[in-house]
């Protein structure tokens, strides 16, 4: 399906073309690969993700990486308020700029792990729109999936593997796979070819949408041991989960056998073969026997 097919806003349609390489030119700016900058440019594919995230004048909208304002135009026309995280300081005139006209957007100025959702946001509910690079994106969506106040979902556009990886179900199963459904649930919406992007990247990226629960499908009091059991058992992929467990866990085999099998999991198995309602198994049986 075309990004011009999902377009539900016609009164998006004549804004202007934002020319992010004369831009960056007239600014003497030249794009930092260590930040991941890729703009994302080609309007009909922002029209789409606007349309993705469902935004509307009752909502406010945190924006990580806005870069430009390529995407922000369009949240500012359709949200109550966006609140815009850029880490590149040397973004930031060329931001204000772009964005002078928009009473409803504010720009922060630093590294969103270095700040807390609760105060950024004063509304109750918000949307969190992301572009972001690879190299940060766990951190980024643990960061703001473990604040006190959750968005009510997040629309992350990433690169097609962290995509995928993101959405993997069992027998691909990865910790970050397991930090986003934890917290919601996640669903590949469109794929975005580079060229879509400047400059060029050297792979295609893709939107994913997560829709966050009420509640994590584990008990915030067993979260902490959640992880923990977690990235043990995906500390050494190649071993089996009674090996990776207690080399993980600093336990006897025995010891890690024992919880597996009370929990109805094969030691044998690897971390990447169970599904979440597993590791939740795993930890309410970690708690019951190792507790005491």
């Amino acid at each position: 399906m075309s990004p011009a097919a999902l377009d539900t806003f016609p009164s998006l349609d004549a804004m202007p073309s934002l020319n992010v390489s004369a831009l960056l030119r007239s600014y003497d700016i030249h794009p930092d690969k260590s930040l991941g900058q890729n703009f994302l440019v080609e309007d009909s594919w922002l029209r789409k993700i606007v349309n993705i995230s469902e935004i509307s004048d009752q909502l406010s909208v945190l924006e990580i990486g806005p870069g430009l304002g390529s995407l922000t135009r369009y949240l500012a026309e359709k949200s109550d308020k966006v609140i815009a995280v850029e880490l590149d300081e040397r973004l930031l005139p060329p931001l204000g700029s772009v964005l002078s006209k928009y009473q409803n957007v504010e720009i922060i100025q630093g590294d969103i792990l270095d700040k807390d959702p609760d105060h950024l946001i004063s509304a109750e509910e918000y949307v969190v729109v992301a572009n972001i690079p690879y190299y940060i994106t766990s951190a980024i969506i643990r960061h703001l999936l473990e604040a006190s106040k959750r968005p009510l979902r997040m629309i992350l556009t990433v690169q097609s593997e962290v995509a995928e990886r993101i959405c993997a179900q069992p027998n691909k199963m990865s910790l970050l796979a397991l930090s986003v459904q934890l917290y919601g649930h996640p669903e590949i919406k469109c794929n975005i070819p580079a060229s879509a992007f400047y400059p060029l990247p050297n792979v295609d990226s893709a939107t994913v949408r997560v829709d966050i629960y009420p509640k994590p499908v584990i008990a915030d009091q067993n979260i902490k041991a959640f992880f923990r059991l977690a990235k043990a058992g995906f500390s050494q992929k190649r071993k089996t989960l009674r090996n990776a467990l207690a080399g993980g866990m600093g336990w006897s085999k025995d010891k890690s056998e024992k919880l597996l099998e009370t929990a109805g999991i094969n030691p044998k198995r690897r971390a990447e073969t169970l599904s979440l309602e597993e590791w939740s198994t795993l930890v309410e049986q970690s708690q019951n026997l190792f507790s005491a």
